[in-house]
């Protein structure tokens, strides 16, 4: 039997031999989530994975993919040129269509759909009003998508969804500044999902807002810290470069450092964890292969409650809350 397997049968068994048992402890939450949100392989992968696993995640959604070469004018990023963005566009209409399909597929799921803007610019620079724009056109992008790209079969719903299900965000590069702070206390998220921590660290509120940190964690033969995220590991183990994964040490590398910080927490302090990912499969798509290592064994470990931002900002700071409309 794989080593890391007896690993988390073990955590397992000491779940059912002490208080956590009892409820004397609270849940391990795990929060993993996916930048950008692009490429439809990766949708479904995402989503067959989370149906196997029983977890929520989410999807911080860049807006220019919902956007065709035809209609990328209808987006002017803060500062810049119409039609301009550092991640591209969709490749067609169907290709926004499809998007449009998973995106609608994966909220009814369960699933929570932030935002991470539209272009990927480095916003730190940014006023609150150029992030208020920036919000703006998100929103609009979202809620007209299927109109502005021609697209027929809007989901009845779809508007609500857009206008009033968009709790998070999650900042291009995780770059922030004083008119990001600006923006957000004052445009309706439930939550900011762009800090860094030296290790797992609780959220915190402040004004209703929660504010999310990407962890530090061990990682690698001398255990030096790298942000939780699968970009930061790629740079880490082949400078940016993209290899081939054939011996697997990538994808081990990867799966042991999340493990490892999982089960500190699972057997300290039970601070969630958070995770990050995108929807490029970098070195040979290793990191994926250890992410879904990882989900598949934790998510089913006792006390493991694997979540999305939303789910975890009201878990934490309980609040009246209130349905989505379901009308348009």
């Amino acid at each position: 039997m794989n080593t890391f397997l007896v690993s988390f049968a073990a955590l397992a068994c000491l779940a059912a031999t002490t208080p956590a048992a009892a409820g004397a402890r609270p849940p391990q939450y795990v929060a993993i989530s996916f930048d950008g949100a692009g490429p439809l392989p990766q949708w479904e992968r995402s989503r067959a994975l989370a149906r196997e696993t029983g977890a929520h995640f989410t999807y911080f959604l860049s807006c220019v993919y919902l956007l065709t070469p035809e209609t990328k004018a209808l987006y002017r990023a803060p500062g810049r040129k119409p039609g301009r963005s550092n991640v591209g566009f969709a490749a067609s209409r169907e290709d926004v269509a499809a998007r449009l399909a998973q995106i609608w597929a994966a909220q009814g799921e369960g699933h929570d759909i932030g935002s991470h803007a539209c272009g990927h610019f480095d916003g730190k620079d940014w006023s609150a009003a150029d992030w208020r724009a920036e919000f703006a056109a998100f929103r609009r992008i979202l809620r007209d998508a299927w109109t502005l790209n021609g697209i027929a079969g809007e989901p009845k719903g779809w508007r609500a969804f857009a206008t009033h299900g968009i709790a998070g965000f999650r900042a291009p590069y995780l770059s922030t500044g004083a008119g990001l702070d600006a923006a957000l206390a004052s445009d309706g998220f439930r939550y900011d999902a762009s800090g860094v921590s030296r290790g797992p660290a609780e959220p915190t509120e402040q004004g209703g807002l929660v504010r999310f940190a990407l962890p530090l964690i061990a990682e690698g033969p001398a255990a030096r810290p790298v942000i939780a995220m699968d970009y930061n590991l790629f740079v880490r183990h082949s400078g940016g470069n993209e290899q081939t994964d054939a011996d697997g040490a990538f994808e081990e590398r990867a799966y042991r450092a999340f493990r490892d910080a999982f089960r500190n927490e699972y057997e300290g302090s039970r601070t969630p964890l958070q995770i990050g990912f995108h929807f490029t499969l970098m070195n040979d798509g290793a990191y994926w292969r250890a992410l879904e290592r990882f989900a598949r064994e934790a998510c089913a470990t006792p006390e493991v409650r694997c979540v999305s931002h939303a789910e975890l900002a009201d878990a934490l700071f309980p609040r009246e809350t209130s349905a989505i409309g379901a009308a348009d």
